[in-house]
């Protein structure tokens, strides 16, 4: 008799475990490495609270975007936001879920993070491969007080498609004609010069490694690394350094409704306090679910970081989404992300 009630006790905790995991959701992203640091950050929170698992791997913005239209994920996320017709093609909704900064860095002996500045045209310059060395005349006008070496300047790139580089690549085409004439913008562009790392990741990893380099991360990427960022010229002409609120003044005057997939681009955007290179990150799924609760928990993820990922967000550098955007998010959710039935999956 007790070894029954032992039996049926065991068989009792193991069905209870069993429904537990059943409940529990386990959901799947990929994309872009540009957002990864606080998608990471609202998982490990979020699994906390709920139980549920959010996988996502940073794999480039070009990998987020290819894998959520071959339906190998629940949700890609890109920096560099689909077109109307692609959206319309591949029956896609797109949204932004948070707003960074991508910032040059530096590995130069001396050089402290924030001490450097550099106009648009200067770096674009660098990354022609017109700029060759630290101290060419052109970088020593804009940095009187530092003591800059006559060594050769390594330029890294990304070498994967990049949202980050989209954002890269767009800044330098506003800002300087002969970098829009020969190379242009895109997530992958033909490098004039330079060594590629993958993701914001491999970037970081190779300017640590690399004596007088230079390359372009997300912000949260260069504080983790601790890589000296520098100062940038925005279009009012002022110097400024890479912040939370600098990549707020950017987005301050943001029409999210002009673009379609409320796709805008924040790249040398007007305003004394802006950063050059700000953008924001978008999130892709399908607009007709096959696997509808994976979908509904997939925006259940996004309302939960709306609603209690500021903070952490703000902690990383990176703006929130202001609460009207996220309510016209919502409501977009509910119009037009349907199961396969036809009924809508967010209430």
């Amino acid at each position: 008799m007790f070894k029954r009630v032992i039996l049926q006790a065991a068989v009792g905790i193991a069905f209870g475990a069993a429904t537990l995991a059943a409940q529990a959701a386990d959901i799947t992203g990929a994309g872009a490495s540009f957002p990864y640091p606080i998608y990471a950050k609202w998982a490990a929170q979020y699994q906390q609270e709920t139980g549920n698992r959010i996988n996502y791997q940073s794999i480039g913005s070009g990998g987020g975007q290819q894998q959520i239209i071959a339906k190998t994920v629940d949700f890609g996320a890109s920096d560099d936001p689909m077109k109307a017709a692609d959206l319309e093609k591949n029956e896609l909704f797109q949204f932004p879920a948070i707003v960074g900064g991508t910032v040059p860095v530096v590995n130069i002996d001396g050089v402290k993070p924030g001490e450097l500045k550099l106009s648009g045209p200067v770096v674009a310059d660098i990354f022609l491969g017109k700029i060759k060395k630290w101290d060419d005349p052109a970088v020593k006008e804009m940095n009187p007080g530092l003591s800059l070496p006559g060594a050769d300047i390594v330029v890294v790139h990304r070498s994967d498609g990049s949202g980050t580089t989209f954002g890269w690549t767009n800044y330098l085409s506003k800002v300087s004609p002969a970098w829009k004439e020969t190379v242009g913008e895109g997530k992958a562009v033909k490098w004039p010069t330079g060594q590629g790392g993958k993701g914001n990741e491999g970037v970081a990893a190779y300017v640590r490694q690399l004596k007088n380099s230079i390359g372009y991360v997300e912000y949260a990427y260069a504080k983790q690394n601790q890589l000296s960022w520098t100062q940038l010229k925005n279009q009012e002409g002022k110097f400024v350094q890479p912040s939370q609120e600098a990549f707020a003044a950017a987005a301050a005057n943001a029409d999210w409704k002009s673009a379609p997939g409320m796709g805008v681009v924040l790249t040398n955007e007007p305003g004394a306090e802006s950063w050059p290179v700000t953008a924001a990150s978008f999130i892709l799924v399908h607009k007709k679910q096959g696997k509808p609760e994976n979908g509904k928990e997939v925006l259940a993820f996004f309302d939960w970081a709306f609603k209690k990922g500021d903070d952490m967000a703000i902690e990383l550098d990176y703006v929130p989404m202001p609460d009207s955007i996220a309510d016209q998010i919502r409501a977009a959710w509910a119009s037009d992300i349907k199961a396969a039935d036809g009924s809508a999956i967010w209430k």
